[in-house]
């Protein structure tokens, strides 16, 4: 079982595809993408080893993620090729939903367990404004499709901001009230490109935590993969409410998880200062050195992330790791 110096384990693998990003959300992309280096990304060999050997070091959880990862044409097999790999009882994926209704039927297929959509506003013109897309409709229709078909667990995340929703919970709760899905509000995160915005659009969490309690929403126990999200449930309402907020206090407290970037880095956090590259154990199919590798790797995972000190690493902006 993968464990650091303090005693966390790491159910749970954010596994990045790609960075690249077709959408220009402006917490994040807002000149759009900017390609910066050799797009030599993880091929399907590649993936299939770095999923067997972090299953065999207790993963039981993968999440497929970008930029946007149904950029890639093979994201299909990518699924599969994960799901079919013994000890993983779960492979979700995050995307903003572009084409959904196009990529679902694929992706059922390949069997999915679980979509995180990402949908910033509830208002078509807000969200063209935050995306640069008129697509919000589009999306919608494809959260449908997946509802329908049932036995895939979905979840819509929302990153807050002052200015573009932080308003408008009320939309959103309205929204839940007939539609089973896990909202997720995350606070925005500042990162190397945002620290201007971050300043302006930053809003607490917290302050949505005790407005629904008080409103009578109550607490879901997560399992030992499960994100970071505080859940809320409430009787009247068909959806939950989850809240992702990483300024809060002991947030890494409960920290299970591990990011391998779309150019084979392991990334220990988020906002690490650098990935630890593992492509030259990416070559063979032998993955005890890769296991070896990995082991190694943690004993470098820090304690907290240190946004409240304002050191954001490496991270120039969320797309690069699929957030």
């Amino acid at each position: 079982m993968l464990t650091d110096n303090f005693g966390r384990k790491f159910y749970y693998l954010r596994l990045s595809i790609t960075d690249v990003c077709n959408f220009r959300c402006n917490y994040c992309l807002p000149d759009g993408y900017q390609c910066d280096h050799d797009r030599k990304f993880l091929t399907l060999p590649e993936i299939s080893r770095i999923a067997m050997a972090f299953s065999q070091l207790g993963t039981e959880k993968i999440r497929i993620t970008g930029g946007e990862p149904s950029l890639r044409k093979d994201l299909p097999e990518i699924i599969t090729q994960c799901k079919q790999t013994p000890g993983i009882k779960k492979v979700a994926i995050t995307s903003n939903g572009y084409k959904l209704p196009e990529h679902l039927p694929a992706w059922l297929d390949a069997g999915i367990d679980a979509i995180n959509i990402s949908i910033d506003s509830l208002d078509p013109r807000q969200f063209h404004a935050i995306t640069g897309h008129d697509k919000l409709n589009h999306i919608l229709k494809g959260v449908d499709m997946a509802l329908a078909a049932g036995n895939t667990e979905i979840k819509i995340n929302t990153v807050l901001m002052r200015e573009y929703n932080g308003y408008d919970i009320a939309s959103y709760l309205a929204w839940l009230k007939d539609t089973p899905v896990t909202l997720r509000f995350i606070e925005l995160m500042q990162t190397g490109d945002n620290q201007a915005f971050f300043d302006a659009q930053h809003v607490q969490g917290s302050r949505i935590k005790q407005n629904l309690i008080l409103d009578g929403w109550l607490p879901v126990i997560n399992g030992k993969a499960a994100g970071p999200a505080q859940e809320f449930y409430h009787p009247e309402y068909a959806g939950k409410i989850g809240l992702i907020m990483p300024y809060s206090k002991d947030f890494c407290h409960s920290c299970n998880r591990l990011r391998i970037s779309s150019l084979g880095k392991l990334h220990l956090c988020l906002f690490t200062e650098q990935g630890l590259s593992l492509k030259d154990y990416l070559q063979s199919d032998d993955v005890e050195p890769l296991k070896a590798a990995i082991t190694a790797m943690m004993t470098d995972k820090k304690q907290t992330h240190f946004l409240h000190e304002k050191l954001t690493g490496a991270t120039k902006n969320l797309a690069m790791l699929g957030g």
